[in-house]
């Protein structure tokens, strides 16, 4: 059941990427003069704040936080929200489809992070499953040896994916166990909203841009899409269900993301790019999305799959 509802989470993920593009195209449009950076922070902003908001009535009512849960939803939020200001910083100096492998990155950290803790090396599952993941993720983002190049974009998603590795890594935190999830997810949004609101006025040319940047109909639109389903219900679930797998385990399982999002693009980018009055075409399928995609569901199912115990030898009977 968890590794069922993380891939869902990673179904809600996917969907981000084709919301954030045709974010980020809408507002562009209006604005033309106002900075990637600006717009992406104050993406942050709008879709964590959105976020906190929503939960905000239920954490009232029957989930307020302890002082524990307080602890860790704001170390989640400080990798967490740190890591993405770093890759969308890395995302302006490197392609996106070498930001999506490189992304991936924590399925290395994570093993090798246990082996350090547990004093051993990883095991041939874990080996072939990763191997099969990065493989995978290479396909899905088109990326080529000969192309890849380790520049300030390509050091700082990597860096990024490092910081996403401890947001991980939290949620499997023994004195964390009694966490409750909605409690700590609401302590993460209004972490990482306040850890970008000074980043959004600094990055800002004049402090109206804040509000130009949602002041459209497809803009309020897509943040709530964000704030709902891509993160409400998407780090809800992440929070709840993750402690139950090994986190060497979940950072594999989170690698189906850009399978989904593979799929999403497909067809989602044309309604979107309908509803912003923006050209923002599909993309097409291709061998490399089925080899790629292939791969990768083939890696969790091999660290899904357990070996059957041979059944006790039974006494001769006398």
């Amino acid at each position: 059941m968890p590794v069922i509802v993380l891939m869902f989470t990673c179904a809600l993920w996917g969907l981000s990427f084709p919301m954030m593009k045709a974010l980020h195209l809408e507002q562009a449009q209006r604005m033309p003069e106002a900075s990637t950076l600006f717009l992406s922070a104050w993406m942050q902003v709008a879709r964590f704040g959105v976020g906190a908001l929503i939960l905000l009535p239920f954490v009232a009512r029957s989930a307020r936080p302890t002082r524990l849960e307080l602890r860790q939803g704001l170390w989640i939020a400080w990798w967490g929200g740190l890591g993405m200001g770093i890759q969308a910083d890395g995302l302006a100096h490197t392609d996106a489809s070498i930001s999506a492998f490189l992304t991936q990155s924590y399925c290395i950290f994570l093993p090798l992070w246990a082996c350090l803790r547990q004093r051993q090396a990883p095991g041939m599952r874990e080996l072939v499953a990763t191997l099969l993941v990065l493989t995978g993720g290479a396909m899905l983002s088109g990326v080529r040896l000969d192309h890849l190049r380790l520049g300030r974009g390509e050091w700082e998603t990597i860096l990024a994916a490092f910081l996403f590795t401890f947001q991980i890594l939290l949620l499997e935190e023994p004195k964390y166990a009694a966490s409750r999830g909605m409690a700590v997810t609401f302590v993460m949004f209004v972490g990482i909203t306040a850890m970008f609101v000074p980043i959004t006025l600094l990055l800002a040319k004049q402090p109206l841009d804040c509000l130009h940047a949602g002041a459209s109909l497809p803009a309020c639109g897509l943040i709530l899409v964000l704030a709902l389903f891509c993160s409400v219900a998407a780090y809800l679930l992440m929070n709840i269900w993750q402690p139950r797998v090994p986190a060497t385990e979940a950072g594999l399982i989170y690698t189906t993301e850009p399978v989904f999002t593979a799929i999403y693009v497909l067809f989602v980018p044309g309604l979107l790019g309908a509803w912003i009055h923006h050209i923002y075409p599909n993309e097409t399928l291709s061998s490399s999305l089925l080899g790629g995609g292939a791969l990768i569901v083939v890696a969790n199912g091999l660290m899904q799959w357990k070996r059957q115990p041979h059944p006790p030898a039974v006494a001769p009977v006398q």
